[in-house]
């Protein structure tokens, strides 16, 4: 698919990390790009930084994520492309003693199903609406393409560390089922793939200390550094633009395989 002032597009997670530079590499393109976010102050400042425009939303909320298609068609028509960078994480142990009080406690259910809410549930939502939508559009090219999906999952889907029992298990299910819903979508020309990104330059990584985000990008093979969201941009817009990139789901981690902790 060939991205250019044509082309409409969706980021949720749209405001900041990998959404926010996929966000910038849509726009240069001339992309119009509707960005999703709950961070309404920083969705707002991209989106006039790109000519874009912001909706609030919760990716957990049906209501508010069809309300965010609907604000975006509105103003922009019907996307081809959907990239989902919304996503959050947390660490807790499935079963333990507290090292303070002695107590016995096991994985907040809650909070499990918090993150599965969001990542997993949250992903496939705004899959299946906009896909929905996709379906509408006339095709761009003699093979019937009408548009392209990417998804964000993590190498802890394959690796994941102690504590991230939620979090690889939400992942795992986006990676799990990016194959199922390609072939769901075949026939409709939609093209879905989703990238494992490892230890990437986000601002929740620039909360560490230098000595920690320095330890991180140790652990790196090569390159030794942290990823930069530029690159999972990069990645992201190769998926979209290759049209033989179909039902996969691609590592983007300097080769890092993640130890128990």
């Amino acid at each position: 698919m060939k991205l250019d002032s044509s082309v409409i597009a969706v980021v949720t997670g749209g405001a900041s990390g990998l959404g926010e530079a996929t966000t910038r590499a849509l726009a240069e393109k001339g992309v119009k790009v509707s960005i999703f976010d709950f961070n309404e102050e920083k969705g707002e400042a991209v989106a006039t930084d790109v000519g874009g425009i912001f909706c609030k939303v919760d990716v957990t909320s049906e209501a508010t994520v069809k309300a965010g298609f609907e604000k975006s068609r509105a103003a922009f028509g019907q996307e081809r492309v959907l990239i989902n960078c919304a996503g959050t994480g947390d660490a807790f142990k499935t079963a333990g003693r507290d090292k303070r009080t002695g107590e016995i406690k096991h994985y907040p259910l809650d909070k499990y199903e918090r993150i599965i809410q969001i990542n997993l549930l949250g992903t496939f939502r705004c899959i299946a609406m906009s896909a929905a939508g996709m379906v509408s559009l006339d095709p761009v090219d003699e093979y019937g393409e009408r548009g392209a999906i990417v998804n964000t999952a993590s190498v802890a889907a394959q690796d994941g560390q102690i504590g991230q029992a939620a979090y690889s298990a939400s992942k795992a299910g986006v990676v799990g089922m990016t194959l199922p819903i390609a072939r769901d979508l075949m026939s409709e020309g939609i093209r879905v793939n989703t990238i494992l990104p490892g230890i990437f330059g986000t601002p929740l990584l620039d909360t560490l200390p230098d000595n920690v985000r320095a330890a991180l990008a140790a652990s790196v093979p090569f390159p030794k550094r942290l990823g930069e969201p530029d690159e999972y941009a990069h990645l992201a817009m190769t998926m979209i633009e290759n049209g033989y990139f179909n039902g996969e789901s691609v590592r983007l981690d300097g080769a890092i395989r993640m130890a128990p902790r």
